[in-house]
């Protein structure tokens, strides 16, 4: 396919389109939302992408929507399946490892903890015990949560030093994964020459997500039902940011390690303190660009724990890779707004969600 230059240039010291063109690159839980955004922007960017994966997780799916079975190796398999795993890994031998694979979602950990924990945390050894087994591999990010940090309700961000300790399985198993993937590093993958990092994002919003239990989509399928959004706790603070900031994030960090490990390590992603906002805030941002009467209400009924206020300290990615957002949170809300409802206009998506991409790296310059 012709590889078109300009998107997400300035990532790094050499651009995403000149290091991953022709790179061989491993991407687990490549049909959900953000691993569909990451292989579109890496088949831009001109790599020989593998995707390792569960059928789409959503009715619709964004990986079907953006057609992307017919561009890359698509490959459906259980991240808890060694034999399947491993043998992709060999049939593989990537130079680059992105691990997304994941059961994502706080309130499914609650009624599923032990398919929680072998998904995130056995699948975090499997794939790591695979690019052990093969001699290809130079550069390996697990994408874990911001969730993964003890929470103690501090107003201050989190920094990579903190305590790990999640609550509820889900931050849990991603605290776990943490803890295997640096075992792995000092155990067996340092001697390997292996660059490892883990990147801890915080809450993603962004054109595509029709999951379950996540803010944006269930706005998005209320306003288009012609219903109020429910909106369970308004007065939880989180660090949102378009999804497009922390892919942009983990391609700079797999970059800056492969070439020098000296990069390697843990890593907050998260937007400026001011985009820290409240589910209600949130909430009135998307009312407010969707427009058309959109309304939310609160619904509050306490239900299973979770954090109240979470902000993370990404001072490090800042100093160390020189990365830093590139919209605010109000950009987020409307870029998320117009790919939806160009969506239900039954606009062509690929090419949306292209132009998007390129939006998005202009911003940057």
């Amino acid at each position: 396919m012709a590889v078109r230059k300009g998107a997400l240039e300035g990532m790094g010291q050499m651009s995403i389109w000149d290091f991953y063109r022709g790179k061989k690159v491993l991407l687990t839980g490549h049909t959900g939302f953000k691993g569909t955004w990451l292989s579109r922007i890496l088949l831009q960017a001109g790599a020989e992408v593998t995707g390792y994966a569960l059928k789409p997780p959503t009715e619709p799916d964004l990986f079907s929507v953006l057609a992307l079975e017919k561009e890359m190796r698509s490959v459906e398999g259980d991240i808890r399946d060694q034999e399947r795993l491993w043998k992709t890994i060999e049939e593989t031998k990537p130079e680059l490892v992105f691990h997304l694979a994941a059961q994502p979602i706080v309130r499914e950990s609650y009624k599923n903890p032990v398919y929680t924990y072998e998904t995130n945390v056995m699948g975090t050894v499997n794939i790591l015990e695979g690019i052990r087994r093969v001699d290809s591999v130079k550069s390996f990010l697990n994408v874990t949560t911001d969730k993964v940090y003890k929470n103690n309700e501090w107003e201050w961000g989190y920094r990579e030093t903190d305590e790990l300790d999640g609550y509820d399985p889900y931050s849990n198993s991603k605290s776990c994964s943490e803890l295997v993937t640096h075992s792995y590093k000092s155990s067996f993958l340092d001697e390997k020459g292996i660059a490892v990092s883990t990147a801890r994002a915080g809450n993603v919003i962004g054109g595509g997500d029709f999951a379950a239990d996540r803010i944006i989509p269930d706005c998005v399928r209320a306003v288009a039902s012609g219903k109020k959004i429910a909106v369970r706790n308004p007065h939880s603070t989180r660090p949102y940011q378009h999804v497009l900031e922390p892919l942009g994030a983990y391609l700079k960090i797999a970059q800056a390690q492969y070439e020098n490990r000296d990069k390697e390590g843990a890593y907050n992603v998260g937007p400026e303190d001011r985009d820290c906002i409240t589910t209600g805030e949130l909430a009135d941002l998307f009312c407010n660009a969707w427009k058309e009467g959109a309304e939310w209400e609160n619904l509050y009924t306490g239900g299973p724990h979770e954090a109240n206020f979470l902000k993370l300290d990404c001072s490090r990615i800042r100093n160390v890779l020189g990365w830093k957002p590139h919209w605010d949170v109000k950009t987020a809300v409307g870029k998320t707004v117009e790919w939806y409802q160009a969506y239900l206009k039954g606009e062509n998506m690929s090419v949306f969600t292209d132009r998007q991409i390129r939006e998005y790296e202009e911003n940057g310059k």
